[in-house]
């Protein structure tokens, strides 16, 4: 039987929830005498849980349940023992309270793109509903809730012709891709993307819901922007626009035959250009190429991805040496509005299963694009669907006026790959002798990523952050994800 909470809200009083895994127990705990009447107990908490928020309380077994669940990466999938799918800022503070008090781990989904370790006997706070987004062209700030996407603010930004620092998907949660830093087709002029917030708002490991901005909370300010989701949940986000309405970009495809010639001229013409062109070389090895009819499935292709700022006549000049380097298969690079932005790297649009996995890059000399070719090149045994290499530098490799977490800003380049459900990696170990010893935590996904975050800092970066976790977060109740401290530690 259903019983009919206050708000019309229904839950089953009878039907309990999974028993607790391991020994927390906190002193708001009831006595109990048996597992039954444990049940009751928590049964009991959820059901105020269910009064306290405006979204819905999932558990396993409730219709909606595996539905909230869907994520856009498929490696991996969430098992929490409740969900509470948010549309308020109030619900957040009240799932925060309710894990804390029984020693639940927290983790949060927007769109799943990043997905690390699934969430297991945790509580998943889904923000996905919760996606209001507000652009003021007086001073070019946008706010954004918790599950906002970029294409709702590129659209909403053009309207003012203004862009945000976007990344190459549309479809990515805005908050979750600027706490990991934010690196997009604007990188090189303007930064990363968290290098623009100006204000969030915040629920930590105590409950309480903060307001942080430099001058409040300094702190916690320069600790979440770069440091993912490691220090609360972010209910909205606000940040600075840029005043770009058009680009002159697009993507040049060539045949995997190319591959040789083309790194190279690309790796020589990147030392040239200015901070207002960033590109990006990736080896794609996929069913099939955008615009591009018959080609092969699996085949090596080359595609160029192109982004520049300035007056397309100059774009196309700084493109030629590119262009003269063969016949390509296919040519999209043009002047476009911004909101073509996603023609770039054409990322896919629909679910898929992938690894994502990647090492920060201190040179791409000689010796490493023989390597690179060796692993990932026309002859080479590798299956893995794209293999990328993106520029780095200018503005990225600068300090932001104002100090955030931000890692690597002294690469070159990383070197990423999307892989296949249980591929191992081929590509970059041979690559590692040319890396920094860092990740970049926004190109990790996938259930063997989840240690990774103590690889994405510099040692000084990395003990400023422990020291913060210790004091926002002291039971590591944020550890999920791509936590500082995964939950085995």
């Amino acid at each position: 039987m259903a019983g009919l909470c206050g708000d019309g809200k229904t839950r089953s009083r009878r039907r309990s929830w999974p028993a607790r895994q391991g020994p927390q127990r906190t002193e708001r705990d009831l006595p109990v005498t048996s597992s039954a009447q444990q049940y009751e107990v928590e049964n009991s908490a959820v059901d105020r849980l269910v009064g306290q928020v405006k979204g819905e309380v999932l558990l396993p077994g409730d219709p909606g349940y595996e539905a909230e669940l869907a994520g856009f990466n498929e490696i991996a999938r969430h098992r929490p023992r409740l969900i509470v799918a948010a549309v308020h800022p109030d619900d957040v503070v009240a799932a925060v309270r309710f894990a804390g008090e029984r020693g639940l781990a927290v983790g949060v989904q927007a769109t799943g793109h990043g997905i690390a370790a699934p969430d297991e006997h945790a509580l998943l706070i889904s923000t996905r509903r919760m996606n209001t987004v507000a652009v003021d062209p007086l001073t070019r700030i946008a706010r954004v809730e918790a599950g906002a996407q970029w294409h709702q603010v590129i659209a909403a930004a053009a309207y003012h012709h203004l862009a945000p620092l976007n990344g190459s998907s549309p479809l990515v949660g805005v908050v979750g891709y600027t706490l990991g830093g934010g690196l997009g087709p604007l990188g090189r002029q303007y930064g990363y993307a968290a290098d623009h917030v100006t204000r969030f708002r915040i629920v930590t490991a105590d409950g309480r819901h903060r307001t942080v901005t430099p001058e409040a909370d300094a702190d916690l300010f320069w600790a979440v922007r770069g440091g993912k989701g490691n220090f609360g949940v972010v209910t909205d986000l606000e940040f600075r626009l840029v005043p770009v309405r058009r680009l002159y970009g697009g993507g040049l495809y060539f045949p995997g035959e190319l591959a040789a010639p083309l790194l190279r001229t690309w790796r020589d013409w990147t030392r040239r250009v200015p901070e207002s062109m960033t590109s990006s070389v990736a080896l794609l090895r996929l069913p099939g190429l955008p615009g591009v009819a018959g080609h092969p499935a699996g085949r090596l292709a080359v595609h160029v991805r192109i982004a520049f700022t300035g007056p397309a006549e100059e774009g196309e000049r700084l493109v030629r040496p590119l262009r003269a380097v063969g016949a390509a298969l296919a040519d999209t690079v043009r002047e476009m509005p911004y909101t073509d932005v996603a023609d770039i790297h054409q990322d896919p649009t629909e679910p898929l299963p992938y690894h994502e996995r990647n090492i920060v890059l201190r040179d791409l000399d000689d010796a490493a694009l023989k390597r690179l070719l060796e692993v990932a090149g026309p002859d080479a045994d590798c299956t893995d669907p794209m293999v990328e290499v993106r520029q780095l530098g200018g503005a990225l490799s600068r300090p932001p006026a104002v100090p955030n977490a931000v890692g690597n800003r002294d690469g070159a380049f990383t070197l990423s790959t999307l892989s296949l459900p249980g591929s191992p990696d081929r590509v970059l170990a041979p690559l590692s002798g040319w890396g920094t010893g860092r990740r970049y935590v926004n190109f990790l996904a996938g259930p063997d990523t989840a240690d990774a975050a103590a690889d994405c800092y510099d040692e000084r970066t990395r003990a400023r952050l422990d020291r913060l976790k210790d004091h926002y977060d002291p039971d590591n109740l944020f550890r999920r994800g791509h936590a500082l401290r995964p939950e085995h530690d």
